[in-house]
């Protein structure tokens, strides 16, 4: 019986990471160390599709939700031969989270990586990972993305008298430096990676091998930018600092985004049980305490809040 247990990035933006412990068409998923959901899927139902199965999709049905505090609460029960064996799918799966939720941060497997390329044909920014080569065949979105919180609510001061949102700005900026093509890369161990197939051209590339050097830690590529449009990716990355804290980091670049984190408690006492690494405990403990005194407050309807940005020097020198 073979239980995996893995952590797979959410891209393009990044904006976090999911914890998985899976066992056949079953799994258990986190975002937050806290609360599981469990699923489970018909993959019988793929059998008699030869390899167009590969790509087709099957519905996921909810076995439970889960946590420590409130325990299982299952999801619908349909009495059928097929749900009562998903049904013991899942068994194993919760049996397994009981055993092993506290490991949680599990280790990375997403180990293939779609980049967007510059006119150099350089990584610029990543924009989607998965954990096997077959799932390289999977169609996500070829341009990179801030994302919709970034547009509403990331500052900068990196660039004046900008006419759109600071997050708008960047994703143009960035989908501008890149050449349209991007391409799958296979991550080693040491960081280097080995070039995949290529979308909107670029064959050539293919069996290229890139040193860990070549691949920015924090997924946006800054090298031959201006100091203030690198000020203004740097401002992005304090922004997103709670979520980047999810990372396997050097600790130098980890110090300083404890420090820009800590301007965001709400969303530090969200993702510490998944932190792999703390510098300042004390810091980050009094931002959780913040959030707890944040949270026993009545919620106005509506806030106009502006997180402070300053900006930083992240050393970036390690892959994360």
């Amino acid at each position: 019986m073979q239980i995996e247990c893995y952590a797979q990035r959410l891209l393009n933006p990044f904006r976090g990471v999911v914890h998985t412990i899976r066992f056949q068409s079953a799994e258990a998923v986190t975002t937050d160390g806290i609360e599981w959901d469990i699923y489970v899927a018909n993959d019988a139902l793929l059998d008699d599709l030869g390899r167009a199965g590969r790509r087709a999709q099957i519905s996921d049905i909810r076995y439970g939700h889960w946590s420590a505090e409130k325990g299982l609460k299952r999801g619908p029960l349909y009495p059928s031969d097929d749900f009562r064996r998903l049904e013991d799918m899942g068994a194993v799966v919760y049996e397994h989270l009981l055993k092993v939720h506290r490991d949680v941060p599990f280790s990375f497997r997403d180990q293939f990586e779609l980049w967007l390329l510059d006119r150099n044909d350089q990584p610029l920014a990543l924009l989607h990972s998965v954990r096997t080569d077959s799932e390289t065949d999977t169609k996500p979105p070829l341009d990179w993305r801030a994302g919709m919180a970034a547009q509403a609510h990331f500052q900068s001061a990196a660039i004046a008298g900008l006419a759109e949102p600071a997050g708008m700005y960047l994703t143009h900026y960035v989908n501008n430096l890149a050449s349209g093509v991007v391409q799958w890369f296979r991550r080693a161990d040491d960081g280097a990676g080995l070039g995949l197939h290529t979308l909107k051209g670029g064959d050539p590339l293919r069996g290229r091998v890139l040193d860990a050097d070549a691949f920015p830690p924090l997924f946006i590529a800054t090298a031959g930018m201006d100091a203030a449009h690198t000020r203004l990716v740097h401002d992005y990355h304090a922004w997103q600092a709670p979520w980047v804290l999810l990372l396997q980091l050097d600790p130098t670049t980890r110090s300083a985004l404890e420090a820009c984190a800590c301007q965001q408690a709400e969303l530090i006492e969200k993702h510490y049980r998944l932190y792999p690494a703390i510098i300042d405990r004390p810091a980050l403990q009094a931002a959780r305490v913040e959030a707890a005194l944040v949270r026993s407050q009545p919620r106005k309807a509506a806030h106009d809040e502006v997180i402070p940005m300053f900006y930083i020097e992240l050393n970036v020198s390690e892959s994360g």
